[in-house]
């Protein structure tokens, strides 16, 4: 799976809940600590004032990394 600006957060989330964390280090909302957002990475990013661009960089990095230790 590609993530993408498009890409459901539920959907990140659903497939690798570990990258959470992700989303906490860029100052996004503890999504797994009841401050949950269901919309796009894109949505998320705007309404945080975070670059989506770099959102979807670390999180496709990050899941390269999980992925290659499975």
């Amino acid at each position: 799976m590609e993530i993408t600006k498009d890409t459901p957060v539920e959907d990140v989330l659903r497939g690798y809940p570990s990258l959470s964390k992700v989303f906490i280090e860029l100052g996004l909302p503890c999504l797994v600590c009841g401050e949950a957002f269901w919309g796009t990475i894109d949505e998320l990013a705007r309404q945080n004032n975070v670059d989506a661009n770099k959102i979807v960089k670390e999180l496709n990095e990050t899941k390269q990394r999980i992925d290659e230790k499975l």
